[in-house]
């Protein structure tokens, strides 16, 4: 078997609702999702998801190679982008193939790709996590009743900006999610909004009122020092690294002690996670994906030793892409469909390049100079720990 060729596509997810962080939210309900296939000289075709918009500089380290010898390979693109650097949309690009590849080696051993990683069950446990700043409290409570209605015992807000709005958020998220669990885990997200004075009041005043599972990301990604020195004044875990691009990222944060639970993003791909689980289990760690359309990575969550949860932001898929997942119990059902478990619907998808692609507003930073971009902006509050250490840039 040998590596042809590759196509990229382009289809949308849509949400039927607005999505978005602290940082800023979506103008529209629809987002994009780039898809990735990657073709053999035997028909086998794998899929791969998420931005590739280095392909064209990677392909030509895997092309004519045999795509079962995907670790190999992933350490081969690694090495051919080496000199100039394998960050930031590379490492997006490296893991859109990663992902296409190992599903192309479940789908010639005819099984699900968690089967093919060794995993012993097909469920994956999850929190529900619905990207909903944008939303009006009355939304709120209809997205994660749905979240409840599947059985979900856990879930994340996205906040940070002002406490008063914060607070009854959270609390009415918990009571959605009490109707599976008396004490359901609440998740914090302030996406690198805050700096150490601010997280550290921020969260001081949120457990004054309610029980934080973990707060996530409550500092630049980087910050291992103060993420060190958070953990010791505030009750909740420290969760963070969905936005790290190679192990050598993690090294200071776990070498400083700074986290608790170690966050993988989806879009880097499968052997990036397994190696980011390994790396923390070294350090008695668990390790929470972080989730992307489709959760291509639960296959791989489902068979590491130190699995807390995954983050589940939708329960529908995006279009064009039928996928063998259900969402029952609180968390992702794999089915048996061989490799991944996508099938990809080419007439429903256009190829990559041929609109204006729509800028994503969920991630950390995303300006408002963007046009597609609303910044939610809540009014200055003096009043709040927000701006202990001013306004974040």
């Amino acid at each position: 078997m040998k590596i042809t060729g590759y196509r990229s596509l382009s289809t949308v997810h849509d949400w039927g609702r607005i999505t978005g962080d602290v940082n800023g939210v979506q103008a529209g309900h629809a987002t994009p999702v780039p898809v990735l296939i990657i073709e053999t000289d035997t028909g086998i075709e794998g899929v791969g998801l998420g931005s590739h918009a280095d392909i064209a500089r990677v392909f030509p380290a895997i092309e004519g190679d045999d795509p079962r010898s995907v670790v190999a390979l992933y350490d081969r693109m690694l090495a051919w982008v080496f000199k100039a650097g394998h960050s930031g949309a590379t490492f997006g690009t490296i893991g859109a193939v990663d992902m296409a590849l190992w599903d192309i080696k479940a789908k010639a051993a005819e099984e699900p790709l968690w089967r093919t990683l060794g995993a012993r069950s097909r469920f994956v446990p999850g929190y529900a996590s619905g990207l909903e700043y944008g939303l009006t409290d009355e939304q709120l409570a209809e997205l994660y009743g749905r979240f409840a209605e599947r059985g979900f015992k856990a879930g994340k807000l996205k906040g940070g900006r002002d406490l008063d709005r914060d607070l009854p958020r959270l609390e009415i998220m918990r009571d959605v999610l009490q109707r599976n669990s008396r004490r359901p885990a609440l998740m914090f997200d302030a996406n690198e909004s805050w700096n150490h004075a601010q997280a550290t009041r921020y969260v001081t005043a949120i457990e004054e009122r309610t029980d934080l599972t973990w707060v996530e990301e409550p500092l630049r990604r980087w910050d291992a020092a103060g993420m060190a020195s958070l953990r010791g004044k505030v009750r909740a875990a420290i969760a963070s690294g969905e936005n790290l691009t190679g192990l050598e990222q993690y090294r200071p944060l776990l070498d400083a002690n700074a986290v608790d639970i170690v966050q993988v993003g989806n879009v880097w791909g499968i052997t990036h996670f397994l190696r980011v689980a390994t790396l923390a289990h070294a350090h008695d760690l668990p390790v929470s994906p972080v989730a992307y359309n489709a959760n291509p990575v639960a296959h791989a969550a489902a068979a590491v030793p130190n699995l807390l949860t995954c983050e589940v932001q939708d329960l529908h898929f995006p279009i064009g892409l039928d996928v063998d997942q259900q969402f029952e119990d609180g968390g992702i059902v794999l089915g048996d469909r061989p490799g991944i478990g996508i099938v990809v619907d080419e007439s429903q998808m256009s190829p990559a390049g041929a609109t204006a692609p729509q800028p994503a507003a969920t991630g950390p930073h995303v300006r408002p100079e963007r046009a597609a971009l609303r910044l939610v902006a809540e009014p200055d509050r003096t009043d709040t720990p927000l701006h202990a250490g001013g306004r974040p840039s």
